[in-house]
């Protein structure tokens, strides 16, 4: 198994603040993505007005997998709701090497 990231890089929506995103993520986090099978940690970064979140998980299958988990949740579309879609650029990457 190799550990696999969700990448994504996106901007809020105009009327969105930080810190109401920050509690739409944390709550997406408790309620569905920490407790999806494989996954590690969930990281925000920030430059200017992009963010660049780092979701981690054990492995690619189990990274595809989760993919899906939150569609029809209502966390899952109040995360959504912050983020300009138009914006956003995902990947999912598997880990070649660590220095």
């Amino acid at each position: 198994m190799t550990k696999t990231a969700w990448i994504f890089s996106y901007k809020l929506r105009n009327n969105v603040t930080d810190e109401h995103f920050i509690e739409c993520t944390q709550k997406l986090h408790d309620e569905v993505i920490s407790k999806a099978d494989g996954f590690i940690s969930w990281e925000h970064y920030k430059q200017g007005d992009t963010w660049t979140d780092f979701v981690l998980w054990e492995s690619k299958e189990v990274a595809e997998n989760a993919t899906t988990i939150g569609q029809g949740k209502a966390v899952t579309e109040d995360f959504y709701a912050c983020i300009r879609m138009q914006t956003c650029r995902a990947l999912i990457s598997e880990l070649v090497k660590k220095y």
